[in-house]
């Protein structure tokens, strides 16, 4: 089984569930997000496993979410997506990806549903 973690090594939720997981016995491919972001589509793609819009991924007590006007009502998916794309930083972490599904490690827990 492949898994990987979008990481983010500050984090302490995010350095918890990536303990979790190789307590598991599992070494997952590890990207840290805020060094290499992804791209457009592999950020959709990540949604659309999580089953969530753009602003339900987004940390809004970011200072890139209020200085960007991330919190108008009217923008759209799109503007939204590109906003995580190129502010990082505003992506809920640890994001993890195993057996084609992805899961918020938020409680790190929440992880163990897909591994």
């Amino acid at each position: 089984m492949t898994v990987t973690i979008y990481h983010n090594p500050r984090c302490s939720k995010s350095r918890q569930t990536l303990e979790l997981l190789r307590g598991k016995g599992l070494e997952p491919e590890i990207i840290e997000y805020l060094k290499n972001p992804p791209g457009k589509s592999e950020m959709a793609g990540i949604l659309a496993l999580l089953g969530l819009a753009p602003r339900d991924l987004m940390r809004k007590k970011e200072a890139e979410y209020k200085a960007n006007g991330l919190d108008a009502p009217d923008l759209s998916d799109e503007q939204l997506l590109d906003a995580l794309v190129e502010h990082p930083v505003l992506i809920e972490r640890p994001i993890v990806l195993a057996n084609g599904k992805a899961a918020i490690g938020r409680p790190p827990e929440n992880v163990l549903a897909i591994i």
